[in-house]
């Protein structure tokens, strides 16, 4: 047994004592078995193993899980550091909340039909619930068909577009994006178009916004209402209009998925231009519908088998009326600005009537050519060298709308009696010496050339020409077929407007000959001299001031001073002819200009000047003499609405083009109209009466004043210088107006229910020529307008108002008629207490003091033909002319009558076989000794029979001025055929109507009547 002691071992100081003693001690190496030496190596291998941690992963894999945890952690901190750097300065999406986007204005004619659309966007915005199924299937299947499911960003779309943006790198092409509905919206409304990473960066933080705080129904509303689809069209709506010509709900499964193709490039798939590219790229969007499974096979066959055409808007569904659409346009942006008009989608109704805008329109046309054919033939359109290609030369011409229904056509051959023409459409015709014999060469003077003998003095082969088809000449013989007349655009132009007199609505304006031609409106804007059109404005005055129809007054030449240093002013009648002492009426209905100036001389030209302030005639007008007879300047429909104050009884209107404006909710935010009617909110129509609206027009003149200038004007019609209007054959009145060398020429005038006036005159004024009369050239113009406005409606007689005294007079001395007098005698209208007495009268001479510059003169007293009366109602001289207050509106000097119908007055007083009114005294001028006057009448007695002989049994009162025809005369007192003629004249081609029954009073109003 060995005496050694077996090795030491360590131990640890802070083993716990409650180790288990160590194992007793191995034996050595050596003594072990070889195999037992290799188990033991094993195990002491694996506990060390143990005691590292276990098993090692190769080294690279670390590595790569290493850089990839860095990674990460850089990428979300520098995630977070983008999002908070590019989130500074977003704009407030909580805007789209209130979108209010640019919509179209619509303006609409008087029947309804589309007249006019302003905007910067064309665009109609129509709400989700409204947009078809089929509609929005098309734009999700074409742009974002997980619209419904991804919270605002699709990100395997994002990084499918990243890929391939890596694979591009260095090619040179666009980045592609993975745009959700939700972020193009966010693009359009809230960002721009910038191609960055940037931009895309703060797509998609607004686009996760959007998507909490919007339902997924109103962005996709947002995005179907302002996306981009082409030629102008934002929003399907607009689109869908435009493209087709049909409402969304119309629109096939191939349409709606053309319209769903759009947007990725809309004018790369033009229906037109590319037509190839955008069938094949709506039958792209029809295989992902069909793949989505938005419809089935079947409706994907027949879909991509309709054709894809485009379809214009149908062009009757609107009202052409260019010079009135723009004066609308120009009035909605003075009254609500730019900004309302072509962004906030306003509903105007205007006044216009389509159907008198055409009459309107071919009248004025129509006397346009045909005075322009009596001025000469100035040449062709264009020259060109005839070849085998003039039918492309032919179609490259710019389009000239001012053509109208005349086409373009070159000369391609010339012969003595003809000339051969080619048309757009390759077909040829010829031109008859007889449709050519007009156009004699106009020459520097614009005098015309000598008489067309053959055709070739007129064409030359080349020349580009306007053409119409005819088919009968001159003497009704047919041409042969192929038959066209030479046409030329007029060089002379004009203007016309109709108006509602009782309301001042414009129902027809012709601003020239075309608005594409000219956008100049010459009716609104050409400051022209009106000429003889302005004495009814004199006479007026005149009237107020106490003139009679019956007034006698000089027509004989005269000089006038013009001040010191200028020559005699020495004012002429047009055909320097005079008829020395003569009635207001004949000076008026032969538009004497001598008497004019007399009777501005006599009641001074401040009053005409005030006169024509308070009819909207001129502002603050030159108080010269000249002026009485229209040299001075204003517009056509300043024209037309004095008039309309003259025959609506002296009510005072306002012109206006629109009658309603809604806004895009469609509340009223203006009307013309602003009489209140309580009794019409939320009542449904059911037959009963219209209700009672009150009249509360001023009174800008005396009833019976304007009755007597409308009386006076009907005159001019029947027998004066507009005789050609008498021709349409129903009660009209109005004035013609030639200004000095003729000009500008005129005619204003109305029936009861409708006022028209017309100028012809070149744009720089020259001679018409010496024959060119308001009477000639003009009055034909509304002839022609009131033969068609009036057509089919019946004759309505000029209304008479209470209190007037129409007395039986000689035509020629004013005079009432005396028993057993002949002779032509005409029914006279006066107010009361100013009949003739038979008393000598006194000749209105003028005032030879009176120079050019004078402003006032002094009431005519009439003391010998009129009796005293009181002064309430007549203008006062001030001696304070108008001109020296022109910040000042122009007063109203008409104030009511004291006495009315049925209260204080006789109800007999518009009868000429009436009685004074009680109350009113009458005061006889001193009469000579072989003068016989009436007695006055005294208070609660009767007057002597006005007409007739004194004790004579008065005629039945009539209803209407027509019925003045059928009272049964004295029989002392023949009659002319005149005093039974009405509307025309026996002396103008006329017959005498037969004895008419009683009827009904005549309507007081017409803006519920006729227009």
């Amino acid at each position: 047994m060995s005496n050694e002691f077996p090795p030491l071992r360590a131990v640890r100081l802070d083993d716990d004592a409650a180790d288990p003693l160590p194992p007793s001690p191995l034996p050595l190496e050596e003594d072990r078995p070889k195999k037992k030496r290799r188990r033991a190596a094993k195990n002491t291998e694996n506990a060390k193993k143990k005691r590292r941690g276990g098993f090692r992963l190769p080294w690279v894999i670390s590595f790569l899980l290493s850089v990839i945890f860095v990674g990460g952690t850089v990428a979300a901190i520098g995630g977070w550091v983008a999002w908070m750097h590019y989130s500074e300065g977003l704009p407030d999406y909580y805007q789209l909340a209130s979108y209010d986007p640019p919509v179209v204005s619509r303006v609409y004619a008087g029947d309804g039909r589309l007249l006019a659309e302003y905007a910067v966007e064309n665009r109609v915005f129509v709400p989700i619930t409204a947009i078809p199924k089929r509609v929005i299937n098309a734009f999700l299947s074409a742009e974002d068909k997980t619209f419904y499911t991804h919270p605002g960003i699709d990100v395997p779309s994002l990084l499918k577009a990243a890929w391939i943006n890596v694979l591009n790198y260095g090619r040179d092409r666009r980045p592609i994006g993975a745009s959700t509905i939700t972020q193009q919206v966010t693009k359009n409304f809230l960002l721009s178009n910038e191609v960055s990473y940037g931009r895309k960066v703060k797509e998609a933080i607004l686009a996760l916004r959007i998507e909490k705080a919007f339902s997924k129904d109103r962005i996709l509303e947002l995005y179907l209402n302002q996306i981009y689809l082409g030629s102008g069209n934002y929003g399907v709506a607009a689109a869908s209009i435009n493209y087709f010509n049909k409402s969304l709900n119309e629109l096939t499964i191939g349409e709606a998925a053309y319209l769903a193709s759009l947007p990725k490039a809309p004018n790369n798939y033009n229906i037109k231009r590319n037509h190839e590219a955008a069938l094949d790229r709506r039958n792209w969007v029809i295989d992902r519908m069909l793949e989505n499974g938005a419809i089935n096979a079947e409706e994907a066959a027949a879909a991509k088998a309709e054709p894809l055409e485009q379809r214009a808007r149908a062009e009757t569904e609107r009202v052409t009326a260019d010079y009135f659409a723009e004066e609308v346009r120009r009035e909605l942006a003075q009254r609500f600005g730019q900004d309302a008009l072509y962004k906030k989608g306003l509903t105007v109704r205007a006044t216009v009537n389509p159907g008198l805008q055409i009459d309107a329109d071919n009248a004025l046309r129509k006397a346009l050519t045909s005075y322009d054919r009596t001025r000469g033939y100035r040449g062709p359109l264009k020259h060109i060298e005839v070849t085998e290609t003039w039918k492309d030369e032919l179609g490259k011409l710019e389009p000239m709308p001012w053509l109208y229904q005349w086409q373009e056509a070159v000369v391609l051959g010339v012969e003595k009696q003809a000339a051969k023409i080619g048309l757009k459409d390759g077909t040829e015709g010829s031109i008859p010496l007889a449709e050519l014999i007009w156009a004699r060469k106009q020459q520097p003077d614009f005098s015309r050339g000598p008489q067309i003998k053959s055709a070739e003095d007129v064409l030359k082969v080349g020349d580009i020409i306007a053409v119409e088809p005819v088919e009968k000449d001159k003497d009704d013989k047919p041409y042969p077929a192929g038959s066209y007349a030479l046409r030329q655009v007029p060089e002379v132009s004009g203007a016309f407007v109709a108006m509602d007199p009782h309301t001042g609505r414009v129902l027809a304006m012709s601003g020239g000959w075309n608005y594409q031609q000219s956008e100049f409106n010459r009716a609104t804007q050409a400051m022209r001299q009106p000429g003889s059109s302005f004495k009814p404005i004199v006479y007026l005055a005149a009237l107020e001031s106490g003139f009679t129809p019956s007034t006698v007054i000089l027509d004989a030449p005269m000089m006038i001073s013009q001040g010191p240093g200028l020559p005699m002013w020495q004012p002429e009648n047009f055909k320097q002819e005079y008829f020395g002492p003569a009635t207001l009426r004949v000076g008026l209905e032969n538009s004497r200009n001598l008497m004019t100036i007399r009777v501005a001389q006599t009641i001074g030209m401040a009053k005409v000047a005030e006169m024509a302030g308070r009819l909207g005639v001129m502002d603050n007008m030159q108080q010269t003499l000249a002026m009485s007879i229209g040299a001075g300047e204003t517009t056509v429909l300043r024209m037309v609405s004095a008039y309309s104050m003259i025959v609506n009884g002296g009510k005072k209107i306002e012109p206006t083009f629109i009658d309603r404006v809604q806004d895009g909710q469609g509340w009223t935010i203006y009307r013309h109209d602003q009489r209140k009617c309580d009794s019409c909110a939320g009542i449904a129509y059911d037959g009963q009466p219209p209700p009672d609206l009150p009249d509360d027009r001023p009174q800008v003149l005396d009833p019976m004043v304007a009755y007597q200038m409308v009386s006076l004007m009907e005159g001019v019609v029947r027998r004066g210088t507009g005789s050609a209007v008498s021709k349409v054959g129903k009660p009209l009145a109005g004035k013609t107006g030639t200004t000095n060398d003729g000009r500008d020429v005129w005619f204003v005038g109305f029936s009861p229910d409708l006022a028209a006036g017309v100028y012809v005159g070149f744009d720089q004024p020259r001679t018409l020529g010496e024959k060119a009369t308001g009477g000639t050239l003009s009055a034909p113009i509304f002839r022609d307008f009131m033969l068609a406005a009036l057509k089919d409606k019946p004759a309505t007689p000029f209304r008479v108002p209470p209190g007037i005294r129409l007395v039986r007079v000689n035509y020629k001395t004013g005079q009432r008629v005396q028993p057993g007098e002949e002779g032509r005698i005409i029914w006279e209208a006066f107010r009361p207490g100013t009949e003739p007495n038979g008393a000598p009268m006194q000749i209105v001479e003028g005032d030879s003091s009176y120079s050019q510059d004078a402003g006032y003169g002094s009431v005519i007293p009439l003391e010998s033909q009129m009796p005293q009366q009181a002064t309430d109602s007549l203008p006062q001289d001030t001696a304070t002319s108008i001109l020296d207050m022109p910040t000042q509106t122009p007063q109203v000097t008409y104030t009511q009558p004291l006495y009315g119908p049925g209260e204080s007055s006789n109800p007999a007083d518009y009868h000429p076989t009436n009685v004074a009114p009680p109350g009113v005294g009458v005061t006889q001028p001193a009469a000579d000794a072989t003068t016989t006057t009436a007695p006055a009448p005294v208070d609660g007695e009767v007057a002597p029979n006005q007409v007739g002989e004194v004790g004579s049994a008065a005629p039945p009162l009539p209803n209407s001025v027509d019925q003045l025809d059928s009272q049964t005369p004295a029989p002392t007192m023949p009659l002319s055929n005149e005093d039974l003629t009405r509307p025309l004249d026996p002396d103008l081609g006329g017959t005498p109507p037969p004895a008419a029954p009683a009827q009904a009073p005549a309507p007081a109003d017409s803006s519920g009547g006729l227009y």
